[in-house]
């Protein structure tokens, strides 16, 4: 038996507030051949101070545009995905701090906050528009909040800057010196603008450019961006159809629905046409490894949102994820420390499941860096993480294979693939992550 939207509707009119179906004027206006030549720049390790990581390295359509890693490993590891793994040389100074997160629907245009803590976010109060930790350095140029998110990383030691000394991004960043003459963007820029291919795609793309203007590290960005939004728009899975209603869903896919909508309260954060408020939240994910702190600092807490705003009220708080493609996008919680979505649910805003939690994520050996349990290990840490969380009603085992089966309802395949998919080669003639 299926149920479509009308019949589900008279059958539960509790559930009438269920979100329109998304539409072309959700998301923002995009440049074909912009986005075409961010796909390239995507998959390039060109962008890395050591010109071995791409962006595609921890957002890969293999793993649903994350990197099935709880915690990922970025500069000084080799491999893709769960076979990503440490040498013998330039071992990494410490793990990703936070799960890569997955990269859906970022170019809809109600998404101005990004990352687990929000720390970039749209602000008309700024000169450049937008908030970010550089503050009042942040310049101007970046076309959009997804744009000058794809900044950050290639600034990252343990990312795609690699580690001090051994490179001029490197270098440039340690040194504090990230915009103007000299600094790491545009050290960046003159790297591609250096390939032939790319200077004559960005001439292209950008009047400007193809006058004579130099390449910009903002116009990198803004480039990234646009395939970003274009590759991994979603909005064709069953339940968008069910919502258009040109398409029915299962029975068991419709009681996880009712659940989702109604008596679970998933959709009190969960809401809107991608499933997020957009808002932060404590729900006592468990946290494992370094940890979100300076580099003088010694604890491997990750206080969320509260190292953005200073206030008590966000300690341990991060931002809702949109459920998008999200049975694919595992480990799950902003550690990845569920590796099913199933014990995920069980454990979610349930403060008392933080002692019980099984410590079975999968975290390849680090030598020399913070043990990966100090939080779990210190029962002060456990319990501020547990007072700081909203309790959510338990979930039985049948509610959760119901809830599960509506979530496998917003599968999309032909977003996970993307549109233009995984190119053959880039103009750097760097070797593409498969």
């Amino acid at each position: 038996m299926k149920w479509s939207a009308a019949l589900f509707l008279l059958a539960s009119p509790a559930l009438a507030e269920l979100p329109e179906p998304v539409r072309d004027a959700d998301y923002g206006a995009l440049n074909p051949a912009e986005a075409r030549l961010g796909w390239l720049l995507f998959y390039d390790p060109i962008l890395s101070g050591n010109r071995n990581i791409a962006c595609a390295t921890c957002h890969h359509p293999r793993f649903a545009t994350s990197d099935g890693l709880p915690l990922g490993l970025g500069e000084g590891a080799t491999g893709l995905g769960p076979e990503r793994h440490i040498g013998t040389e330039n071992i990494p100074e410490l793990r990703i701090p936070r799960n890569s997160p997955a990269l859906f629907n970022l170019g809809a245009l109600e998404f101005t906050r990004l990352f687990h803590d929000g720390r970039i976010e749209a602000d008309p109060a700024r000169r450049s528009g937008i908030r970010t930790p550089m503050d009042d350095e942040m310049v101007t140029g970046f076309a959009s909040v997804l744009s000058a998110q794809t900044m950050f990383p290639v600034l990252s030691p343990d990312e795609m800057a690699g580690h001090y000394s051994e490179n001029d991004v490197a270098k440039a960043v340690r040194s504090g010196r990230i915009t103007g003459a000299g600094g790491a963007w545009d050290i960046i820029a003159a790297r591609v603008a250096a390939i032939p291919e790319y200077a004559t795609k960005f001439g292209s793309v950008s009047a400007e450019i193809g006058a004579g203007r130099a390449i910009d590290f903002t116009d990198i960005s803004n480039a990234v961006a646009a395939f970003v939004a274009q590759e991994w728009r979603s909005d064709s899975s069953p339940f968008d159809a069910f919502l258009r209603g040109t398409a029915d869903l299962s029975v068991e896919a419709a009681a996880g629905m009712e659940l989702f909508f109604g008596a679970a309260g998933c959709a009190e954060c969960h809401s809107g046409p991608f499933q997020t408020d957009h808002r932060f939240h404590a729900m006592a994910a468990p946290q494992l490894g370094p940890g979100k702190a300076e580099r003088f600092e010694s604890h491997s807490r990750d206080e969320g949102r509260f190292r953005v705003t200073g206030q008590a009220s966000d300690l341990y708080a991060f931002r809702t994820p949109s459920l998008r493609n999200v049975t694919g996008t595992g480990p799950w919680g902003h550690a990845g420390a569920h590796g099913t979505l199933a014990e995920f649910l069980a454990s979610h805003g349930q403060p008392g499941a933080l002692a019980g939690y099984a410590r079975n994520a999968l975290l390849p050996a680090l030598p020399d860096s913070k043990p990966d349990w100090a939080v779990l290990d210190s029962a002060t840490e456990t319990a501020a993480i547990a007072a700081a969380a909203t309790p959510l009603r338990p979930l039985s085992t049948a509610e959760i294979g119901s809830i599960l089966a509506f979530l496998d309802s917003l599968t999309d395949p032909a977003a996970i693939a993307g549109r233009l998919g995984i190119p053959a080669s880039v103009p750097s003639g760097l070797p593409v992550d498969r």
